[in-house]
């Protein structure tokens, strides 16, 4: 809808006067930087930004309007538009990022279908199914997800079409592994997954492996909730969600995890440490275990440690003159320590690989100790 569409209508409707559109409009030409008439309108206070809303609405109602044209006209942020208009609708918003997802709800309505109309199904009570639209105006929509829910009515909820868009995509991501999921869940079903686990376990175990290593993170969390059973990566030092099974996945997958890591599987009360050493893609890869109790089961921790990328010169650490010069002293003194802190990712084991590295030879015996 053009400026002046926008303007004239609202002159119509008898939300501001025509000589208050004009005065607007001259406001509007005589500013350096061009600002929406909306936007000046409000300023001016001819116009409060809740009735503004209301009209804006009641246009999609009728068909004038759509909600993206609300968010980009409208003089608010998006996450305030969508809150007012929670209010308006009698409905609530969600920040998917802070909520937890029942996805096993969504496996009752295709992929297709949610990325069609931007829809999350979120939770489900005895009364109702919470479903989370990107457009809570799209009856149409509303229609075909009620569909898949005979039994309980939709109760429409409102979120960002970006958040829609990413849950989705986790969505597409665990299809990719469903089948594993499935074949994991019908060998508990029958009994068939021992201490030891699977291939099935294993399979999926490689899966998160091989997507944390290609996605460049330097740690991999997975953790049970109520719901779900949720897998993070850390990439550039921010948590992102690769995947997210159901519940009845992580007894098996953590299991699995503390057997290869040479964890005690029976202790669940108390924290613990191991590693796994596995060939992917060509390279050695260490992966430093930590499990520690939380209210939903353990949450398991994956350090990522390329070999190839540690075993490198001292040389080559980036050293100043000053520090490599004491460094090297120490590391050729007969007896001492050597202690070498720093947050995580700083090259702490990077710089103790080099140092091993440089000192190891023939004439001696070198013993680590974790």
């Amino acid at each position: 809808m053009a400026i002046m569409r926008i303007g004239d209508r609202l002159v119509s409707e008898g939300l501001i006067t025509n000589e208050q559109l004009n005065e607007a409009l001259s406001v509007q030409k005589s500013l350096p930087i061009r600002k929406k008439i909306l936007v000046i309108l409000t300023e001016l206070g001819y116009i409060d930004k809740n009735r503004l809303l209301k009209f804006f609405v009641e246009q999609c109602r009728l068909g004038n309007l759509n909600l993206d044209s609300i968010i980009m006209d409208f003089p608010a942020s998006e996450e305030e538009i969508l809150r007012k208009l929670a209010v308006i609708l009698n409905t609530d918003y969600y920040d998917l990022d802070s909520v937890e997802i029942d996805f096993k709800l969504a496996s009752k309505v295709s992929l297709e279908v949610l990325r069609k109309y931007f829809a999350i199904p979120i939770k489900q009570n005895e009364f109702n199914v919470v479903v989370a639209f990107g457009d809570p105006l799209n009856l149409q929509a509303i229609e075909i997800i009620q569909r898949a829910f005979k039994q309980l009515p939709v109760k429409v909820a409102i979120t960002k079409i970006d958040q829609v868009r990413k849950y989705i995509a986790k969505l597409e991501l665990n299809e990719k592994v469903r089948d594993t999921v499935e074949n994991i869940r019908k060998e508990v079903n029958q009994g068939l997954i021992d201490a030891k686990g699977s291939s099935s376990v294993l399979k999926l175990i490689e899966m998160i492996f091989k997507n944390a290593i290609l996605s460049r993170a330097s740690d991999i969390h997975i953790e049970p909730s109520q719901y779900n059973c949720i897998v993070r990566n850390r990439i550039d030092g921010i948590l992102n969600e690769s995947f997210v099974f159901d519940a009845d996945i992580y007894p098996p997958l953590s299991s699995r995890l503390k057997l290869l890591a040479n964890i005690d599987i029976a202790e669940k009360r108390k924290p613990q440490d191991g590693r796994i050493s596995l060939k992917m893609f060509d390279k050695e890869y260490d992966f430093r275990v930590s499990s520690l109790p939380v209210m939903n089961g353990e949450s398991i921790v994956l350090r990522i440690l390329d070999k190839s990328k540690v075993m490198i010169k001292i040389e080559e650490l980036g050293m100043n003159s000053v520090t490599f010069n004491r460094f090297i002293k120490a590391t050729k003194a007969p007896y001492g320590m050597i202690f070498v802190t720093g947050p995580t990712g700083s090259g702490k084991t990077t710089t103790l690989y080099a140092a091993l590295n440089a000192i190891k030879s023939t004439e001696k015996k070198i013993i680590t100790v974790e």
